[in-house]
């Protein structure tokens, strides 16, 4: 198990008062001295009694994550040695967990919209308002659709639990080393909690402004207008949680959180030169159309009660809606320009996905009647999705409407023998899912080298509803001959929807029948893993080995026009994930490291597929490996963290001849923490980059060799400094 903060161990995801409850009860056990036992949801069973790898980022490793790199996405990336490195913008396409795409959830509503992926599922709420983040490693179907490589779950601030009005405040700004007045961003947040008797309420605010980024080199890093940056741009979050005890163990909580980053739009991008290794940059213009944005809004309706029948009872209601807005653009190279609205290479366009789900989950849990050292969970899953991709500016469908359903049983058990030595779990979850999709036709477009005009596309599709009627199971067993060291081995299946949309809108046969359509079916995966942990004294190690596979996988291929294609092959990845932890003699100081090693590789036979992996799987698909560093000193009023991060160097190689200019150099990056508590707040003081090492970023670095619009480097050295408090 990997750990950082407080240790938790789940096979579903937590509903917000089931969190809530797991938030007071550490509390509480923390202030006793007490081992504190975290169950997020769907299982209330200790961290040792399940074969699972979990990582918890607490809320003082978050927020000093966030003040580092700014989002929570960059945490999650930064602290997770087989996560990619994000890629600074909006769009998080090609950011993998274990080489595969994690599903991104807030209080277990599911953020990720696999129909038709748009990457920005890292930004639907603001990091003020989350208490922790739970990485859950690895497929496993106990999930639902999506997160085939884990499970990104954060969950929102707890109720208050003192009677009367509490809260917390936060300032800050952030320049680049050069404090050039463009790179000059800040923050302010708030939140105010008030509880009488039964009932409770928090309401919150917060506004960001992001200034542009500079590179290591005083560059300003380059803009990507099409798929949307977080740099030049402004976000709102407004969050409000309303609570009511319903008895003694019961709860019951309303959430809502409306989250809108929207990109200003004043830069344009400079094309830079891969050859003489210039990056892309930067410079003031007006970007056409409306600029890239993201808006989220989520509303919940949870109960718990840990006593319902001699059990425990979670239930929830959720509702969430997303759009997400591209840049748009005039180019001679897109699937935007029909002769029948505009000249070639006159149509100006832009695309926005729309999705909306709606979902519940319930779970019951119990030791069985006779049977104490069984413990049984049942439930049930209901999700409906509807997602479409527009082009706004002229008012087409690019992706056809998609209607999802997914209605799935499921069971778990956990059998405990000889004292708790020796635990066998498993379960299995039955997944009814259909897709329904209307006739449509696919866009007519057009293409112009300056020379030679091509048409294609155009063709009439007919709809259909193809099902996925299948039973995931998943077992495991754990042995923990002395408390503090154990080991597990696992196995679990997982599955999510392939990028509908982009097979979709790119198919090129007249009268293609979608019933029939085998690129459109599920991707369903096989995790395997062992692990070893030792939690003894002042050490915390673990050491994880995976391997997973999925017959009918999804690789994205670039067709180096600037698109990417859907290629559904063989897939396998095979990884090994080592932590170290250790408290030194040195009071308050802790050493930490942390490494992953990732091989990835897929049967590139597209015309005739044998099954056998024959190519390395890309910077697009897969993360390099890494080697993590860190420090951290706490005494007194004061705490302190340096980190390093080294992204090791990849070549890829394979039967499909990969383009050698993708391979990947590696560099590394420190960072800086220094926080001062004092009676009115806290002082911080954060540095991104400190050493200011010039870099192209890994996704850059890895795909697209002759574009020089996305050549970009990561940022140089950056200040952030914050005053915070709490009342």
């Amino acid at each position: 198990m990997m750990l950082c903060g407080v240790a938790l161990m789940t096979p579903g995801l937590a509903s917000p008062a089931a969190a809530q409850a797991v938030v007071e009860a550490q509390h509480d056990a923390a202030a006793e001295g007490e081992d504190v036992v975290v169950t997020a949801a769907r299982t209330v069973l200790p961290p040792n009694a399940l074969p699972l790898t979990i990582d918890i980022i607490d809320k003082q490793t978050l927020d000093q994550q966030i003040a580092i790199s700014g989002s929570i996405t960059d945490a999650v990336a930064v602290l997770t040695p087989s996560f990619s490195p994000t890629r600074g913008k909006l769009s998080g396409a090609g950011e993998t967990l274990r080489g595969r795409s994690p599903l991104y959830a807030i209080n277990g509503i599911p953020q990720t919209t696999p129909l038709r992926d748009g990457s920005r599922d890292g930004f639907t709420i603001d990091g003020f308002f989350i208490d922790r983040v739970e990485v859950i490693y690895g497929s496993n179907a106990l999930q639902g659709v999506g997160g085939t490589g884990g499970i990104v779950n954060q969950v929102t601030v707890g109720a208050p639990r003192q009677e009367g009005v509490s809260g917390r405040l936060l300032v800050q700004g952030t320049a680049a080393d050069g404090f050039d007045a463009s790179s000059l961003g800040g923050k302010v947040a708030g939140l105010v909690q008030y509880k009488a008797g039964i009932v409770d309420v928090t309401v919150g605010a917060s506004y960001e402004r992001r200034g542009v980024f500079f590179d290591a080199q005083d560059r300003r890093i380059g803009i990507n207008l099409t798929q949307g940056e977080t740099q030049d741009s402004r976000a709102y979050d407004l969050f409000a949680r309303i609570g009511v005890a319903v008895r003694d163990t019961g709860r019951l909580d309303l959430i809502a959180n409306r989250y809108e980053l929207n990109g200003d739009g004043d830069y344009i991008a400079l094309a830079g030169n891969r050859v003489t290794g210039v990056p892309t940059s930067a410079v003031r213009g007006d970007a056409p159309g409306k600029p890239a944005a993201n808006r989220a809004e989520a509303l919940s309706l949870s109960y718990t009660d840990s006593d319902v029948a001699g059990g425990n009872l979670t239930a929830q209601l959720f509702f969430n809606r997303t759009y997400d807005t591209f840049g748009g653009e005039i180019a001679p190279i897109a699937t935007f320009q029909d002769p029948a609205i505009a000249p070639v290479g006159t149509l100006f366009d832009q695309s926005e996905n729309r999705s909306r789900k709606l979902g519940a989950r319930a779970s019951y849990e119990r030791a069985v009647p006779g049977i104490e050292a069984l413990v049984a969970t049942v439930g049930f899953d209901a999700l409906w999705d509807r997602t479409e991709q527009r082009l706004i500016a002229t008012d087409r469908i690019w992706v056809p409407p998609a209607d999802f359903r997914s209605l799935a049983p499921f069971a778990q058990a956990n059998l405990k023998l000889f004292d708790g030595v020796l635990r066998l779990a498993g379960g299995v979850r039955w997944e009814n899912v259909t897709v329904r999709i209307d006739d449509y036709h696919t866009l007519a477009s057009t293409t112009y080298d300056g020379r030679n005009v091509a048409t294609y596309g155009g063709v009439a599709v007919t709809g259909g509803e193809p099902g996925f009627d299948r039973l995931l199971v998943n077992y495991g067993a754990i042995l923990e001959p002395v408390a503090g060291l154990r080991a597990y081995a696992s196995y679990a299946q997982g599955f999510t929807m392939a990028d509908i949309g982009r097979i979709t809108r790119a198919v090129g046969t007249q009268g293609t029948n979608l019933s029939n359509f085998r690129a459109i079916d599920p991707v369903v995966s096989d995790n395997r893993e062992v692990g070893v942990e030792v939690k003894r004294g002042p050490l915390d190690a673990s050491a994880t080995y995976f391997w997973s596979s999925s017959d009918n996988g999804q690789v994205l291929l670039a067709l180096g026009n600037g698109i990417f294609q859907v290629q559904r092959q063989r897939v396998e990845i095979q990884g090994l994930e080592i932590n170290l932890g250790v408290r030194t003699p040195i009071e308050g100081l802790r050493l930490s490291t942390g490494y992953a090693h990732l091989l990835g590789r897929y049967d590139s036979d597209t015309a005739a597929p044998d099954g056998v992996v024959d190519t390395d799987l890309d910077g697009t698909n897969i993360s390099p490996d890494r080697l993590n560093l860190a420090a951290d000193l706490a005494t007194g009023p004061l705490t302190m963290r340096v980190q390093t991060q080294f992204y090791l160097q990849r070549s890829f190689h394979g039967k499909a001849n990969p383009d050698q200019r993708n391979n990947f150099g590696g560099y590394d990056v420190t960072d800086a923490f220094v926080r001062y508590q004092t009676r009115f707040g806290g002082i911080t003081l954060s540095a991104q980059n400190i050493f200011d090492a010039f870099y192209i970023d890994y996704n850059s670095d890895t795909r697209l060799p002759n574009d020089n619009l996305a050549f970009f480097a990561g940022r140089g050295r950056t200040f952030t400094l914050g005053w915070d408090m709490r009342f």
